[in-house]
């Protein structure tokens, strides 16, 4: 739009034409200054940028691709939970059947231990990939963090949902990306995403001192979370060699070489225990919380 033209949109938009010239002048001078690609406006410059990256990422042939799957497993005894007290928040606590626990650990039937972040660390090189579409959605509900551990791309969308009649509070703790805090006060969604990749950036809830997730950002599609039972696959992969990270918020990190050819499949096992961690975990430190009266970890 020419400034001709714009001045007469923001005219007639504010109704600005007995308004004194000058005055006319430095509006219009304001918004043709505003209306530059700067990037987080939406303008046509950053559609075309990211259509251009998206134009140039690898596409990995469906024939030729490849599979890393495995299981993570725990030795030893398994620490119990804690249970939770959600007695003054009776909107919770009548969503759960059984009483709600703090499990940092938890470990299925056949010893196989959830909440591990397993992606590709090492491999991809300088290979580029699409943001994906589709949000991640991370839900409160019923006091609790749903799913614990999850995994985004860098710039990818994650979706916070408040499925409680009440307050909750998102406190992250990154190093890597721009921290934020954000209360719902019922009911709502916030939208939010981190830029950089960073493993991992803690959650926390400030009005309830129970609640925390993690989430796992990565430069590339190329991660899961493992189940309940323990077992995680990896799909779409470019034929290569790779190393990967399992990453547990109490019990460490370890880390596999697996190499995979066309349409193979691979396999990474990794074992934790409570005793010998693997090593480091690499996150930033917990959010410090100050818990209002009542809501305190029972």
């Amino acid at each position: 739009m020419s400034i001709k033209e714009t001045n007469m949109s923001i005219k007639q938009e504010y109704g600005m034409s007995n308004m004194n010239p000058t005055w006319v002048a430095l509006v219009v001078a304001l918004a043709v200054g505003c209306g530059g690609d700067d990037g987080a406006g939406g303008g046509d410059g950053g559609a075309d940028a990211a259509g251009d990256a998206q134009a140039a990422a690898p596409v990995v042939d469906p024939a030729v691709a490849a599979t890393i799957s495995g299981m993570v497993s725990f030795v030893g005894t398994a620490p119990a939970g804690t249970p939770i007290d959600m007695s003054e928040e009776p909107a919770c606590a009548e969503k759960h059947t059984t009483t709600p626990m703090i499990q940092p650990v938890r470990v299925g039937d056949g010893g196989g231990l959830a909440d591990v972040f397993v992606y590709v660390k090492e491999g991809l090189g300088d290979m580029t990939f699409p943001t994906p579409a589709t949000p991640v959605i991370l839900d409160q509900n019923g006091c609790q963090y749903s799913p614990h551990v999850i995994g985004i791309m860098a710039g990818q969308d994650i979706t916070i949902r408040n499925s409680d009649p009440l307050l909750h509070n998102i406190n992250t703790k990154s190093e890597i990306n721009r921290s934020f805090n954000v209360s719902q006060p019922r009911a709502m969604e916030t939208t939010r995403t981190f830029k950089d990749a960073e493993i991992m950036i803690p959650v926390k809830c400030d009005v309830h001192g129970w609640m925390n997730a993690y989430i796992g950002v990565t430069d590339n599609p190329y991660h899961a979370v493992s189940s309940a039972d323990g077992t995680f696959t990896i799909s779409g992969l470019p034929p290569g060699e790779y190393v990967i990270e399992a990453w547990h918020a109490t019990l460490g990190v370890s880390t596999q070489s697996v190499t995979v050819g066309d349409a193979e499949t691979g396999t990474a096992n990794f074992s934790f225990s409570e005793d010998v961690a693997s090593g480091p975990v690499p996150m930033g430190e917990p959010v410090d919380l100050t818990h209002p009266a009542g809501h305190s970890a029972g």
